[in-house]
């Protein structure tokens, strides 16, 4: 039987091959998707040990061991050419669903965003390794999920009950992986009719153009460029993050947002409709030509003193949150000023249309769903024409 062990914070892997004992150090971390994806290795070796197709090089092609074994490699080579088609035999019994998941994960990480590899990573191994580790996948069944999700919905410890959003983004990562499992391995999928948790809507607390005036005329000079561009064009802040000068068009009075920065890496947009190109009116044209007299050298329109995209989590900390409680404002997230060039535009009366692209919205849908109890007061479609109709009766 492998066994997993630890050498300069490097995993190990010990098995034993031939009546030797063998001992291979990975460039593997030790972390639960790390020993998640070296267990599925190890499962993978002593099957294969089983079959007599093990080969000790194809494995491990770089062993000092491996040379000890080309004898036998070769032997097993030769014996095995008729079968070289017959891979699928190694996974015909159901793997364990950690092991699984390594596979699962190891396939995607070059699909999926960096960001959100991190995030998937982080939910298997805090939440779906620990419950599900050794469960062989065709045996777990919709009561073991939904026990899974009431676990989920208790304190643990000193810390407080995760939200029922969190829960869904949990449940979905299991709902996607025991989906393709049932494919490949022909078991019934036990993920069925089981409904996401509700969630309450946030209230989304935008500033009204009074305050917008109010926090640009109180903010440090240094950042009133910044929260100019923030609070009229809408951008999320992985896009003003990622905002470079050559996605600044000038002569078309256009952003193009092309790239993010999310956590000091460059990624792609979020989806397909948030590859846009916002609007510039005139104050954020103005705000972006000054800028330019600033960081016009650097890659970057808003970057540190070494042209690095800058922490939005410490402007938050150090400008944002600090800003506010001295102008006498209300505290906010950061991300309302996202909320507030949308409600500002519907204000201004803008095609909801226009409104949406602008926001990297693929409809409308979202846009009434969100700022729906703005748009009343905003645009005085509030049934005040109706009633005058009726009056005049």
């Amino acid at each position: 039987m492998a066994s997993i062990s630890i050498r300069s914070n490097k995993l190990v892997l010990d098995f034993r091959y031939n009546g030797i004992r063998c001992r291979e150090q990975t460039a593997l971390t030790d972390s639960k998707t790390n020993r998640a994806k070296l267990t599925k290795l190890a499962s993978d070796i002593e099957a294969a040990i089983r079959l007599q197709l093990f080969v000790y090089s194809d494995y491990f092609p770089d062993s000092p061991r491996a040379k000890q074994f080309v004898a036998i490699d070769n032997q097993v080579k030769q014996q095995s050419s008729e079968l070289q088609h017959a891979a699928p035999v190694l996974y015909r019994d159901c793997p364990t669903f950690n092991a699984f998941s390594a596979e699962w994960l190891a396939e995607h990480e070059g699909i999926w965003r960096p960001s959100y590899v991190t995030n998937v990573n982080s939910i298997y191994e805090n939440y779906l390794l620990p419950y599900f580790m050794q469960q062989r996948l065709e045996a777990i069944s919709r009561a073991d999920i939904l026990k899974f999700r009431a676990s989920l919905t208790k304190p643990q410890g000193s810390k407080k009950r995760i939200s029922n959003d969190w829960i869904n983004h949990i449940l979905v990562q299991l709902h996607r992986l025991l989906t393709e499992a049932s494919k490949r391995y022909k078991f019934d999928n036990p993920f069925v009719d089981i409904e996401p948790l509700k969630i309450d809507k946030p209230l989304i607390n935008p500033l009204t153009l009074q305050e917008v005036r109010i926090f640009l005329a109180g903010i440090r000079s240094d950042f009133r460029h910044y929260y100019t561009v923030r609070f009229f064009t809408g951008l999320r802040t992985a896009e003003i993050d990622g905002l470079k000068w050559k996605y600044v068009d000038f002569e078309r009075k256009q952003i193009v947002v092309q790239e993010t920065v999310v956590n000091g890496k460059t990624q792609r947009p979020k989806n397909q409709s948030s590859y846009r190109s916002v609007t510039l009116s005139k104050p954020v044209t103005d705000a972006l030509l000054a800028q330019k007299d600033v960081t016009g050298q650097y890659e970057y329109v808003f970057c540190n003193g070494a042209g690095k995209p800058m922490d939005h989590r410490n402007i938050t900390k150090r400008i944002w949150n600090p800003t506010l409680q001295l102008l006498g404002l209300p505290p906010r997230r950061a991300y309302e000023t996202r909320h507030t060039a949308a409600t500002l535009w519907l204000a201004a009366g803008e095609n909801p249309e226009w409104i949406a692209k602008q926001l990297g919205h693929s409809s409308t849908k979202m846009l009434f769903e969100r700022y729906s109890r703005f748009v009343p007061n905003i645009t005085r479609q509030d049934g005040s024409a109706f009633e005058a109709l009726l009056g005049a009766l």
